[in-house]
């Protein structure tokens, strides 16, 4: 039985106005959105809706918003669409990314660069895990087509200097930026914490919205050529029907969120320096760049001398749900690059457990989790 559920960050607790929200759009007749009749019309009425709610949350305008299936799915949109479009337009692309983004912007790049006319350049993190800005000059050049660093990072919870690096490439190129804001949305203001950013990305499910909903935010008039072409859906950006609900529980997730979002971040990271407080005496204990600006839902924490898998499977059997970092790729057991990049000792690094706190966690869920991952760590010292 789970007593504590602390992996926000894989997949937050359905919220309850989300589902009254959605719940019109998931039984009997709903039309199609690009239809004529009647049951179209108020399909694409609450689609249009859920558009302009979006994009003002986001601060962007109505038009730039593209639903997508996820927040994978709209990080490969901005990143393979921005590269087709510059390889059609110039014959060929230089992207950047930084070195601790999620999966779905670094595979998309290296799947982009087995094409001979597409470069792909990489920026540092610090011991902070925060990229500097400055790293810009030897990697940017005046023909990058695209920068791609990540609002906050999904594992460590360090927020990044996206303005900054906007600024920065603002200055020296005509590259669009682009930033991975899934990690960021349920904690930041996507109006102030995305501002310089010409793309955002956007998932629903880490905000306690439904799964496969997301969208891909464009601001200006970058040139963005469709992933999935047909259907002239998303202004021809991305064909397939769209899911009402999903755009509906997308733009529900996110008003819930920018509502209470002071409550929210004030309690919710006391809760997590509550949790932290009560493990970080233990042997080998340490906490990912405490001294870096940080998501409130996020403790992040490494242990030298165990395996995050034998410290989960004990948190596990205790009901306290966690995990060892990204939870998106297959369930194996492997070394975050995350940590790699910020330069960890891989002994350390393979004892890394996030815990993540979202808007319904307790005291109660943090106290016991504290306890479980106490036990769980002088179990395996033990042996």
């Amino acid at each position: 039985m789970t007593r504590a559920y602390l992996d926000y960050a894989a997949s937050a607790p359905r919220r309850e106005d989300v589902l009254a929200a959605m719940a019109p759009w998931m039984r009997g007749v709903v039309g199609n959105p690009s239809g004529m009749h009647d049951a179209s019309r108020r399909a694409r009425q609450a689609l249009e809706e859920a558009r302009d709610e979006v994009a003002e949350l986001v601060g962007a305008p109505p038009g730039g918003v593209i639903f997508t299936g996820g927040g994978t799915e709209s990080c490969h949109l901005a990143v393979a669409g921005v590269t087709h479009a510059a390889l059609r337009s110039d014959g060929s692309a230089h992207l950047v990314t930084s070195a601790i983004e999620h999966h779905a912007v670094l595979d998309a790049a290296a799947q982009l660069a087995r094409d001979p006319r597409v470069r792909v350049g990489s920026l540092p993190v610090g011991t902070d895990g925060a990229v500097d800005p400055t790293a810009l000059g030897g990697v940017l050049e005046p023909t990058t087509a695209l920068v791609s660093v990540m609002t906050a990072n999904n594992e460590t919870g360090v927020i990044q200097p996206v303005e900054a690096i906007a600024a920065r490439v603002r200055r020296d190129s005509r590259a669009a930026v682009h930033t991975d804001a899934v990690a960021a949305a349920p904690w930041l203001d996507l109006r102030r914490a995305t501002a310089g950013a010409d793309l955002v990305s956007l998932c629903a499910h880490k905000l306690g919205g439904p799964v496969n909903a997301g969208a891909l935010v464009v601001r200006g008039t970058v040139a963005i050529d469709p992933v999935n072409p047909g259907g002239g859906q998303e202004r021809g950006r991305r064909g397939g029907t769209v899911d009402v609900a999903a755009a509906v529980g997308l733009a529900a997730a996110l008003r819930a969120h920018d509502r209470e979002r002071e409550e929210l971040t004030a309690r919710v990271g006391r809760l997590r320096d509550r949790l932290l407080a009560q493990v970080v005496d233990l042997p080998t204990c340490e906490v990912t760049a405490p001294r870096s600006p940080r998501l409130a839902g996020t403790a992040h924490v490494t242990f030298a001398g165990v395996a995050a898998e034998e410290v989960l499977f004990l948190l596990d059997r205790a009901g306290v749900c966690a995990s060892a970092g990204a939870s998106c790729s297959s369930g194996a057991a492997e070394a975050s690059h995350v940590l790699s990049a910020m330069g960890l000792d891989p002994r350390r690094s393979r004892g890394a457990v996030r815990l993540t706190l979202g808007y319904a966690t307790s005291e109660e869920e943090v106290d016991w989790a504290a306890g479980a991952l106490r036990a769980a760590v002088a179990t395996l010292h033990a042996r």
